[in-house]
């Protein structure tokens, strides 16, 4: 993205981002409450049209496009609060995900339960993210850890070679984390990753780089060492974060 800007009427929430992710990198971006991260990522997935600037995906430019134009194009993501589908099953859920990905679009004489290379596909993801054993429950009667451990594997179902995920961890406890950390490394691998995450335990275990997002404005990225010893990191967001953990 290159000088991203977005404002609602006369307030400024981006201010002018510029941001090369390449192929293959597990990005972070950290900042404030208030700083403007999910306002970026719904820049980046088409939910926000933006005031100026250019996004682009694999060269290609993002403006005007829906969402789900975006999707199709390799970007997926999830969400602050888990969206699933709560009264359908654990297996109905990821095999909803995998219908445009297998190319079922919108038939209405395929029979889906028929389908053999859908249903291998979704026990796939399942063992995947660790819910075999879930496969057949309602969605609704899982853990919150298990909750977002689906909503990743419906983020994953796609195919889709960038990932979002907007604050994955939140309101877990430390085994949950630990949980869901070792999920996000593994699905993953070799995907681009961009997340947003409060907790700096997993920003630095799973990121290459790291963004600082404080008012709308990036002040500062590099490797987690780097950010972890930039003075105005320190000064405007990672010393009082890291006093917030211990």
């Amino acid at each position: 993205m290159a000088d991203l800007q977005k404002s609602f009427g006369k307030t400024e929430i981006i201010r002018g981002v510029s941001l090369d992710i390449p192929a293959g990198e597990r990005h972070a971006i950290i900042g404030p409450n208030g700083a403007g991260k999910s306002t970026l990522f719904n820049l980046i997935t088409g939910r926000f049209p933006q005031t100026s600037g250019r996004i682009s995906l694999h060269g290609q430019n993002l403006a005007g496009m829906a969402p789900y134009q975006i999707n199709r194009l390799g970007l997926s993501r999830s969400f602050q609060i888990t969206n699933i589908f709560p009264k359908m099953t654990v297996f109905e859920n990821v095999r909803c995900a995998l219908l445009w990905a297998q190319g079922y679009k919108y038939s209405f004489w395929n029979l889906v339960g028929k389908q053999q290379p859908l249903t291998d596909g979704a026990d796939e993801i399942l063992e995947m993210i660790n819910l075999t054993s879930r496969r057949d429950l309602p969605a609704g009667v899982l853990s919150y850890a298990e909750q977002r451990a689906l909503e990743i594997g419906i983020t994953i179902a796609g195919g889709a070679n960038v990932i979002m995920l907007d604050e994955p961890t939140a309101g877990m406890s430390h085994s949950e984390t630990d949980y869901i950390v070792d999920l996000i490394k593994r699905v993953t691998e070799n995907k681009t990753l961009i997340m947003v995450e409060h907790d700096m335990g997993v920003v630095f275990g799973l990121a290459d780089r790291i963004s600082v997002l404080v008012y709308g404005e990036i002040i500062a990225k590099g490797s987690p060492e780097d950010v972890r010893a930039n003075p105005k990191v320190q000064e405007a967001y990672l010393g009082a974060a890291l006093e917030e953990e211990h």
